[in-house]
């Protein structure tokens, strides 16, 4: 394939970063979204009109990790102690957490009545044209057990029960990270384009979890986006080594949930990194467009051809 005119790898990446950000339109409209859910859920249950009371943004929202095409926003609301203490006076072997789900959906519906919404295992799942919000109802619990910032959400599957997340201490991994080395955000936005792109059954939050890992001992960490192509092998090559056994896992900070990782994605994580490799090569020799071609079998039309 012959050469075209020529791109360099800075703005190669810098532009693929660019085409993947969302837009400010995007972002107006989520944000009018999750406005609105947040203040409806205050006015029923805190007769209060906020659209940010008892209520954050987790997940990509929460830790500026957002890519377009938008995905689901994540919206954890704190509801009041007192529906904590009407679930669990309900008789033994009821599905609280299943109720709950269904009583924030009913509360919704009120607001949003054409609009369809399920509740799916941990969420309340409100899925508007452009954005879902995904709301995750919580309980803030203070004490010996639980400390501040720490939340108990529910999980329906199994017959129900809670779970202890810490979304303040997940975003500040992200932003330790980021603010060490300037690459983490670019690199979990990156490897969440390839998670969508190739259909890699690896979650977001897994990848987010393995990129800060991985920039913890990269070599060029904190370097410019002249490094981004060696970045990306070099993080495919790490995921490989985690199809291992020994390493399968990523731990949930704030909690130290282990989570495992399973191997079905290795076969795409292999042929990522063979693409990246000759990619890199072609990059390093000037063929600006055959690298190029071998980045958009990883990430699609928005890495620029040349």
């Amino acid at each position: 394939m012959s050469t075209m005119t020529k791109m360099t790898t800075d703005v190669r990446f810098e532009t693929f970063l660019a085409n993947i950000r969302l837009t400010p339109e995007q972002r107006s409209d989520g944000q009018t979204k999750h406005s609105g859910i947040r203040t409806c859920l205050n006015e029923r249950y805190y007769n209060l009109s906020s659209a940010s009371a008892n209520s954050l943004l987790v997940g990509s929202w929460g830790k500026s990790t957002e890519v377009r095409p938008p995905r689901d926003i994540d919206l954890l609301f704190v509801l009041p102690a007192s529906v904590k203490a009407r679930l669990d006076a309900r008789p033994w072997g009821t599905n609280a957490q299943s109720e709950l789900l269904q009583e924030v959906k009913r509360m919704l519906e009120k607001s949003y009545p054409r609009t369809t919404m399920r509740g799916d295992g941990q969420v309340v799942v409100v899925s508007f044209s452009s954005f879902a919000v995904e709301v995750v109802p919580a309980f803030k619990e203070i004490g010996v057990l639980y400390e501040t910032g720490k939340y108990l959400v529910c999980d329906t599957n199994g017959g129900g029960s809670w779970k202890v997340t810490h979304p303040t201490a997940e975003a500040e991994h992200v932003k330790s990270s980021e603010d060490k080395t300037r690459n983490t955000r670019d690199l979990i936005r990156m490897a969440k384009t390839w998670q969508s792109y190739c259909s890699v059954p690896l979650k977001s939050f897994q990848l987010e979890l393995l990129a800060v890992k991985f920039l913890t001992s990269w070599e060029h960490a904190g370097k410019s986006t002249v490094y981004y192509d060696w970045m990306m092998r070099d993080f495919f090559a790490f995921l490989i080594a985690h199809a291992n056994s020994l390493l399968n896992y990523v731990k949930v900070p704030g909690t130290d949930e282990m989570l495992w990782l399973g191997t079905e994605w290795k076969s795409r994580a292999q042929s990522a990194f063979a693409r990246a490799s000759k990619a890199c090569e072609y990059e390093t020799s000037g063929k600006a467009f055959d690298a190029g071609w071998e980045w958009q079998k990883i990430f699609g039309d928005d890495m620029p051809l040349s």
